[in-house]
């Protein structure tokens, strides 16, 4: 078997079955808050550090307590509280409308099993600690400075990632 009869082939429409705006109109907001981050406190903005640095709020152990932890941790603080509260208001007020659906409908919904949200968040943690990065960190602001570091890392993701989905999915799994 071939490595092009593993790839399935797909059509635009198929990779996109809702169109492209929203991911355009999506990475254009991200770009911008950014752009917006850095112009105004000369700070890369990446939340891959978060847990280290507000476990510094509570932990005296040392490794939590290092100076780049105690000095960023209050405005990745705010940075991950905007990208959670972002997306919850994208959900509540744009996709599920709660005006529309009613609070208990709109919230938490999702068809993937708990076990795979679980599984793919340890497997994300553990490549951002291998990785020094988180993939958007690395793909937005790393690949938008033209670091060489933040390139390989996310042709690694890429590839990874294809090939990845390409195994779980010549496995049977469904998503």
């Amino acid at each position: 078997m071939s490595a092009l009869e593993l790839l399935p082939l797909v059509t635009y429409g198929e990779l996109f079955p809702e169109g492209i705006t929203r991911y355009a109109v999506g990475g254009a907001f991200i770009g911008l808050g950014i752009a917006v981050v850095y112009l105004g406190t000369a700070i890369i903005a990446g939340a891959s550090t978060f847990l280290e640095t507000t476990l510094s709020y509570v932990s005296n152990q040392s490794r939590f307590q290092q100076s780049r932890f105690l000095a960023s941790r209050d405005w990745r603080v705010v940075f991950t509280a905007g990208i959670v509260l972002g997306a919850a208001g994208y959900w509540f007020l744009i996709l599920n409308p709660v005006w529309e659906v009613g609070f208990e409908a709109a919230a938490w919904q999702t068809d993937v099993q708990l076990w795979r949200l679980l599984a793919g968040g340890f497997l994300v943690g553990v490549g951002t600690r291998l990785g020094k990065g988180c993939t958007s960190g690395h793909g937005v602001c790393g690949v938008g400075s033209f670091s060489q570091t933040s390139i390989v890392n996310v042709a690694t993701f890429v590839l990874v990632a294809i090939g990845t989905a390409q195994v779980v999915m010549a496995m049977g799994v469904q998503p």
